[in-house]
């Protein structure tokens, strides 16, 4: 008997299907994101962003110290709760966005690490083709006849000339000019272009 398959098979090589959903799912641009967290993050390391801290709560704490009973909107006597509530949704959120400012500077160090690495590595390699470079010429000029050496071979060729000869002076005879041989054929000549053949 044939077995039954199921028309709504949920193996593990069938794909699922999307559910919907009723709320957008937020998709930020991380790159644009993690720019305004770091922008926020060195902001909030200045000492302006201290200043400015430091003048919000002093304003705070006046004017819910010194103003009318039916003006304070944070009771002193209960040590300024919702100013503690606000330093504290403040850190909550200053953390993550520190942390996030980290990761991707964190990012930035590694690839520049990287590139450094590679850069040297290039840079040794460089270094180590024109060390063998300079050893193979130093070896090559080794064996190149210099001027002072040229010059006392032959002033020992010339002393022994000088020596040989009994203080005769040295004769030397021109060379002929060597004829052409049979098997060797002349070309004929070519008059150039533009120009009349003399006669």
């Amino acid at each position: 008997m044939a077995e039954k398959t199921r028309s709504n098979s949920s193996g593990l090589d069938t794909p699922r299907e999307a559910r919907k959903r009723f709320l957008l799912r937020p998709r930020p641009n991380p790159d644009r994101f993690g720019s305004a967290t770091e922008n926020f993050a060195r902001f909030m390391g200045t000492p302006q962003f201290l200043l400015y801290m430091t003048i919000f709560c002093l304003i705070w704490l006046a004017w819910n110290t010194f103003a009318p009973e039916n003006a304070r909107f944070d009771s002193a006597a209960l040590g300024f709760t919702a100013l503690t509530l606000m330093l504290s949704l403040q850190a909550s959120y200053a953390a993550p966005l520190l942390l996030l400012a980290q990761n991707r500077q964190d990012d930035r160090d590694r690839v520049s690490l990287r590139q450094d690495r590679q850069r040297a590595e290039r840079n040794l390699s460089d270094t180590e083709y024109l060390t063998r470079e300079i050893a193979e010429l130093r070896i090559a000029l080794r064996e190149v006849a210099t001027r002072d050496y040229v010059r006392s071979e032959l002033r020992s060729v010339l002393e022994e000339l000088i020596e040989a000869t009994d203080g005769q002076e040295l004769v030397l005879q021109k060379r002929k000019p060597r004829k052409p041989s049979e098997n060797t054929v002349t070309l004929p000549k070519v008059q150039p272009t533009g120009r009349k053949p003399s006669r």
